[in-house]
């Protein structure tokens, strides 16, 4: 079944062009991330997390949720497919928050994509970093976007995208090019929605990316950053005010998830 770009569209607020342009991909990657929150309940609540544009569709437009980055990006990826770009998925390894020399799996996905025989990155779903316009890929400079500053450096035989914050760089994920296939995205969602050690199975997390600022939580952590480095933070100790807090600030419709959301954030002391 062929996506439905009108329904796709009216939910993240596009009404430009509909052509494969660098303007309107970088029009598409801001009004995505404006509007789908990265979120990960499914798999905090144990339920499960097709890949299938159906489900995909029916989630994260019609049901007003969110998903995170295999989600996101399939959907995004299929979305700039029907418009007529040249568009392949290709996955990373995370380094957000880890040490260099760590050894972390392929559990990211992003997009290249090409426009006017160039290639660029395009991510709709890394979390709290998530860059909010294309990035070119042979290009080591730092590239400005609506928020913070990006850079992608070749290193050997795989590149790394670093995001300044303040007068810092840090370390987002490393990638390579190799194409990837369908199962390759199904095995490494697989892991990251059902694996007992993974950070989406035994955490709460949400981000969404406003005009100036980013809405993060960790658990019972919520945090505000904005593009200098700065950030307010706040700890919700109560389940009620959580569902409240994703459901406004985060806008995640929440509709039949209260009560099993609740109870999980208690037995999992994540509050």
């Amino acid at each position: 079944m062929p996506l439905d770009l009108d329904a796709y569209c009216q939910r993240v607020g596009y009404t430009g062009e509909r052509t494969p342009t660098l303007a309107t991909l970088h029009a598409l990657q801001q009004c995505h991330l404006l509007n789908i929150t990265f979120e990960n309940l499914n798999p905090l609540l144990g339920k499960p997390v097709p890949l299938d544009l159906t489900s995909l569709e029916d989630k994260l437009i019609h049901q007003g949720r969110g998903g995170y980055c295999f989600e996101n990006n399939v959907l995004f990826m299929a979305m700039l497919t029907a418009l007529g770009f040249t568009v392949r998925g290709i996955t990373a390894r995370v380094y957000w928050n880890q040490p260099e020399d760590a050894q972390p799996p392929r559990s990211h996905m992003l997009l290249l994509v090409t426009v006017d025989d160039e290639e660029y990155l395009s991510d709709v779903g890394f979390g709290g970093m998530t860059p909010t316009a294309p990035l070119r890929l042979h290009s080591q400079v730092a590239q400005s976007t609506p928020l913070e500053n990006f850079r992608v450096l070749p290193q050997n035989d795989h590149y790394r995208i670093e995001v300044q914050l303040g007068s810092v760089w840090r370390l987002l994920y490393r990638f390579d090019l190799m194409t990837q296939w369908p199962i390759d995205f199904e095995m490494a969602n697989w892991y990251v929605a059902c694996h007992p050690a993974s950070k989406f199975v035994n955490n709460l997390i949400a981000v969404r990316t406003d005009v100036d600022r980013r809405h993060t939580l960790l658990n019972g952590l919520y945090t505000v950053r904005y593009p200098d480095g700065r950030s307010d933070k706040q700890n919700i100790t109560d389940p009620q005010a959580m569902t409240r807090l994703l459901a406004d600030t985060f806008q995640i419709n929440l509709h039949g998830l209260e009560q099993d959301l609740q109870t999980t954030l208690t037995d999992k002391t994540l509050l």
